[in-house]
């Protein structure tokens, strides 16, 4: 039974993934919905107690998914660059306290 609603899970999934794509023209949107539902269904697989091989294809996802999403994001903005925006906007050092502008 629970098998079962593990491969309905999967089967939902890749529609869910591919109407989104198509009606939201977004594909980050899709991978992540398709992603979630991968692992939703992955997690159904161990309760059923298929042992090992579920356990290495949710781990998988799992590992897939957080890979993808640490890709996608970019890099984050460090501190030197926050820091020169705060100096572009305000027109002063971040040394300087003395209230004076510098160029």
């Amino acid at each position: 039974m629970r098998q079962q609603l593990a491969d309905t899970v999967t089967a939902l999934a890749l529609c869910c993934g591919a109407l989104l794509l198509v009606t939201a023209r977004s594909w980050r949107a899709a991978l992540r919905v398709l992603l979630d539902l991968l692992v939703a269904a992955g997690l159904l697989r161990l309760t059923a107690g298929q042992g090992w091989s579920a356990l290495a294809a949710a781990a998988a996802v799992i590992l897939l998914r957080q890979l993808l999403w640490a890709g996608l994001a970019g890099p984050s903005p460090t501190t030197g660059t926050v820091a020169r925006v705060r100096r572009s906007v305000s027109g002063r050092s971040e040394s300087d306290h003395s209230g004076r502008m510098t160029p």
